[in-house]
């Protein structure tokens, strides 16, 4: 299986977040856990800029698409 592209703190520097595992760890921790019928890019703390990202990447099955897969798991996933 090959590596993903993108790393989680990628990701979170990518959304303008604090990157550094404590951060976001911290971020998952609070935010979690989301509702099964939400939609990661639906979730109400994300700026409509942020949501527009995580949508079309995960539409565009993009480079981000695994990251992104990875902390929607974290994010309705439970404490």
């Amino acid at each position: 299986m090959e590596q993903p592209i993108h790393s989680m703190s990628n990701l979170f520097a990518q959304l303008g977040l604090p990157s550094d595992t404590a951060s976001i760890a911290r971020f998952i921790e609070h935010h979690r856990p989301l509702p099964e019928s939400m939609r990661l890019s639906e979730a109400p703390f994300w700026s409509p800029a942020q949501a527009s990202f995580l949508r079309e990447e995960i539409q565009e099955d993009a480079d981000w698409a695994p990251v992104i897969d990875e902390l929607n798991a974290d994010l309705h996933g439970s404490p």
